[in-house]
């Protein structure tokens, strides 16, 4: 099946969003030279947003308005990072992810105007950041840190900072690489410092389910390994069916000889409690890997310590 000629791609229309549409561009440029892009961009109410997600109804809130012009036929191609597409519930009927680009950095970076890293910080530095995941894991690991909340996109956090709205920054790599500030960064910090939210680095591809012709043509875009661990982490979330303020962390490594495994936290808000599972599937299905570590949580009393969060 020959490529479209022009593709539309709706996107947040936000710095960071545009440059993963820069990226899907120009890799669909290498794939069917001469091919044509647009851009159709969209506010979404999660970027005008600035209080508790959980008020808009959780992640969605970053993806109802790109689905909705999708699905309106107002475009042909969605580009989202993975951690915001929520995976309790399925994806907008008569849409389909078609495929998922190679995984970016999943770790989180220290960003502090003084360069110091995150255990050369003094008791009371304020940390901006508004992921319960973040929080909780601060809380247990350098529990003299304060959180204050901050949202927006990077640029926006950055610009926060300098104005002395915070002391520090935790950031995602991939964001800052993205929008080329990893100058910002004075500290990466590991999986095991600060555990990566389910997605992490990865951007998918969405279509509506009956354009077989744009599937055809990005398709050959998506990374096998990108998959594999996309499908095991949405499978974990969804079987454990957290909300926007349960702290649940983890990711999937799928290694070059095909085994995949998954990590997997759930905390409570305070970072007091902390259930772990950590499974590996060799090169079985990893929807099944998903589930099994989701199932390991559950029997630790994960269902309990999420329901007791309020939403």
């Amino acid at each position: 099946m020959s490529a479209p000629e022009l593709i539309r791609i709706v996107s947040r229309s936000s710095p960071m969003a545009l440059a993963q549409v820069a990226r899907v561009q120009a890799e669909l440029e290498a794939l069917h030279p001469g091919i044509r892009t647009e851009v159709v961009p969209v506010t979404t109410s999660g970027d005008r947003w600035m209080g508790d997600l959980a008020r808009l109804g959780g992640k969605g809130a970053f993806t109802k308005e790109v689905d909705a012009a999708l699905i309106a036929g107002e475009a042909d191609l969605a580009v989202h990072c993975v951690k915001d597409v929520p995976a309790d519930r399925p994806l907008p009927a008569g849409t389909t992810f078609a495929a998922f680009l190679s995984r970016d950095d999943i770790r989180d970076a220290l960003v502090h105007p003084g360069g110091l890293r995150l255990d050369e910080l003094p008791g009371g530095t304020r940390i901006g950041t508004s992921s319960v995941r973040r929080v909780a894991q601060l809380a247990a690991s350098h529990p003299q840190l304060e959180c204050v909340p901050m949202r927006g996109n990077a640029n926006r956090r950055l610009e926060k900072l300098a104005a002395g709205e915070a002391d520090a920054l935790l950031l995602a790599v991939s964001g800052l690489e993205r929008i080329e500030r990893m100058d910002v960064i004075s500290e990466v910090l590991s999986v095991e410092a600060m555990c990566p939210p389910i997605g992490a680095g990865i951007l998918a591809l969405q279509c509506r389910e009956d354009d077989a012709t744009t599937i055809d043509a990005v398709s050959g875009l998506g990374d096998p390994a990108a998959h594999r661990e996309a499908t095991a982490e949405r499978m974990f979330l969804h079987v454990l069916q957290g909300h926007c303020n349960s702290p649940i962390a983890g990711f999937a490594r799928s290694e070059r000889s095909g085994d995949l495994s998954l990590r997997a936290k759930v905390f409570t808000p305070d970072g007091k409690r902390v259930l772990n599972a950590h499974e590996w599937a060799g090169p079985l299905d990893p929807a099944t890997l998903g589930t099994s570590v989701a199932v390991a949580l559950l029997r630790q009393g994960a269902r309990e310590l999420i329901d007791e969060i309020s939403h």
